[in-house]
């Protein structure tokens, strides 16, 4: 089983000083936990990707905040590291409990922001600043979306989209644990991805940018090329350092981040090279096609299409595939 997998423990450990390492359970294809890290100060806590949102991970969040030794009441911050649910869904329900700001990074959004909390005084960020994400119900392959939509939002109380009341951007600096951290913009999982490098202990929080023993989904947010984008990324954060220890979002804390990055990179250039042997044998062919002859049919379906569309996207952009319009309105590629 890859690390990823492995169902949450009870268990709360020290990873760096003032760092907690907490488990909390989810339940999505390939991943059985998300860590939320307890960053400790003189005034309390800030927690690291909160997990997902309802009350069986809210409590047990809470319980490991009782073992830890923290009270909910002095959980003074909540810090997301992209707009995923399995990250951002615990922090409205920490920001209405306790009062704590909700950091982010200034791209950050979901694709719920047309429901949400329209007060003043939450910071939203500049709308131009915002991906361009239309509400057309399609995804832009032409096929139709499966993200939730705002009745699926209701078992939740309302309680699923954060408000960020501090928006950061690569190279600011937050206090957290005693010391401070450096923002590290890093897109491609999402295009609001950031990480949190503690140069004075070497330790650095990748979110889903680098995983231990699997490799981050490419996702479709972008204007641009999210493969190209990740890419930069990895590059980017792998020159960063002296790094000694990796505090993933999921899967255990590691420390050689430079022959991660090296392996995940070899990873995709080894998968578009498997893709465009796959276009020359289908010839013109939509998105859902390609994606099923790249993918295991238990990995079939929105996150698989995503990320082929992704790749074939990087695959045009750097001449090696074209793409039409069919009359059903999907988007076919060709290897070129």
């Amino acid at each position: 089983m890859r690390q990823e997998a492995e169902r949450a423990k009870t268990d709360v450990t020290e990873v760096a000083p003032n760092v907690l390492r907490l488990q909390l359970p989810i339940d999505m294809p390939g991943l059985g936990h998300v860590n939320t890290y307890a960053l400790l100060d003189e005034r309390g806590a800030a927690l690291v990707d909160p997990g997902v949102p309802g009350d069986a991970s809210w409590t047990w969040l809470l319980a490991r905040l009782k073992e830890a030794g923290i009270p909910l009441k002095r959980v003074h911050t909540a810090i997301i590291t992209h707009s995923h649910f399995d990250h951002f869904g615990g922090a409205a329900q920490l920001a209405e409990e306790t009062g704590a700001a909700v950091v982010t990074h200034a791209r950050f959004t979901t694709f719920h922001d047309d429901i949400a909390c329209t007060d003043p005084t939450h910071d939203h960020g500049d709308p131009a600043e915002l991906p361009n994400r239309e509400r057309t119900g399609k995804t832009p392959w032409g096929t139709k979306s499966m993200l939730p939509t705002a009745d699926d939002l209701k078992q939740f109380g309302g309680l699923l989209n954060p408000h960020p009341t501090k928006r950061v951007r690569h190279g600011d600096v937050l206090q957290l644990a005693g010391r401070e951290w450096v923002v590290h913009h890093t897109p491609g999982h999402t295009i609001d991805h950031v990480c949190f490098h503690d140069p004075a202990e070497g330790v650095l929080l990748s979110g889903d940018h680098v995983l231990p023993t699997i490799t981050p989904h490419i996702g479709g947010d972008t204007e641009t090329d999210p493969l190209d984008d990740f890419f930069r990324s990895l590059e980017a954060i792998a020159q960063v350092g002296p790094i000694t220890t990796v505090l993933p979002a999921h899967g255990h804390p590691f420390e050689d981040l430079a022959g991660r990055v090296k392996a995940i990179e070899e990873h995709h250039l080894e998968r578009l090279q498997t893709l465009i042997g796959i276009c020359h044998e289908l010839d013109w062919a939509a998105v859902p096609a390609i994606s099923q002859r790249l993918f295991q049919e238990r990995s079939w379906g929105h996150m698989a299409e995503s990320e082929t569309w992704g790749h074939l996207e990087h695959l045009r952009l750097t001449g090696r595939a074209q793409r039409r319009l069919n009359a059903d309105g999907l988007l076919e590629y060709l290897a070129a």
